[in-house]
């Protein structure tokens, strides 16, 4: 009874709509990466970059929107790294993809501790604030759900229509499915295989980079190392969860963010006399369930995980 009196108010949905923004632009950037044969495993690392580099643009300078840009242009710049690895040398989408991730976290936590030291008390910024829709905010009960948030969330899920449409509705999209299908018909029929592939990179790379800055920038207002705590990694399980397809992976991170806006606040009401350990992990535990449950016939592209050369066509 207690979970029903958290679930059925207000605020519950709405705060699911705020913590599964940044799940949802970074499952969308995973989503292009592999929509072209690449699983960039480079998004735990990277999503922790963001946060940290656009938390330190947005502080130095004043700008929350610097912030943003320097999120995501870190964010490209290392998932152009991935991309010469796995792209242009053929090597391990896996090893390198990890080896990304080690070396963006290795790079923020160097980077952290020799621009702001060891303080007492950690530096912060102004977040964002949330804009009210006039009009719309004021419908009951979905006016402060869906129309009272930060300007970033409705870029978020403005972005889900945006990609279906890219996806399925262009001749990039059509290219980029082909790529990551087959990519020596792609190349036959005068696709730039190596270039399409850099593509979804870099536009996952920028997105990740923005959903890790949403964390230092709208959600918490400073950057901790634990920021980021894993969801990178349940954005890989969304992506599969959603089927590679944009809407179903705006679902898949809804999904997940109710599961964590609901242990959020019981752990803050106390309904449940429980260890806050088994509430931190239930949203990945039931991710994985619903994964197990929901995904099995799921057909991933064809040419995930392998390396194109043209001497092989």
């Amino acid at each position: 009874m207690e979970v029903f009196d958290q679930i059925l108010q207000t605020g519950f949905f709405a705060a699911l709509i705020r913590v599964a923004t940044p799940l949802a632009c970074a499952t969308i950037g995973e989503m292009f990466s592999e929509r072209a044969g690449v699983l960039n495993l480079g998004i735990e690392g990277i999503m922790l970059l963001g946060a940290m580099s656009g938390f330190t643009v947005a502080y130095f300078s004043g700008s929350l929107w610097l912030g943003m840009a320097a999120a995501a242009a870190s964010g490209i710049v290392f998932a152009a790294l991935m991309g010469l690895l796995t792209v242009t040398l053929g090597l391990s989408q896996h090893v390198s993809g990890l080896g990304v991730t080690m070396l963006c976290s290795g790079i923020s936590f160097y980077c952290y501790r020799l621009i702001f030291g060891q303080p007492s008390q950690p530096p912060n910024v102004q977040p964002f604030e949330s804009v009210a829709l006039p009009g719309l905010a004021a419908i009951p009960f979905l006016g402060p759900v869906l129309f009272n948030h930060v300007v970033l969330v409705y870029l978020v899920f403005a972005l889900v229509p945006l990609a279906a449409w890219l996806l399925y509705r262009t001749p990039w999209g059509l290219a980029l499915r082909t790529v990551g299908e087959n990519p020596q018909a792609a190349a036959s029929a005068g696709v730039p295989v190596a270039w399409m592939r850099y593509q979804a990179l870099m536009i996952s790379g920028a997105l990740f980079g923005i959903g890790g800055a949403y964390f230092s920038l709208a959600q918490f207002n400073a950057f901790t190392f634990g920021v980021i705590s894993g969801r990178g990694w349940v954005c890989i399980a969304l992506v599969v969860l959603g089927r590679w397809d944009p809407w179903r992976c705006a679902l898949a991170a809804l999904l997940f963010g109710a599961v964590d806006a609901l242990q959020l606040r019981l752990q803050s009401s106390g309904a449940i006399d429980l260890p806050y350990q088994l509430f931190l992990m239930l949203p990945f535990l039931l991710t994985v369930v619903a994964m197990a449950m929901l995904s099995r016939n799921a057909r991933a592209p064809a040419s995930l995980l392998v390396p194109y050369r043209r001497e092989e066509r």
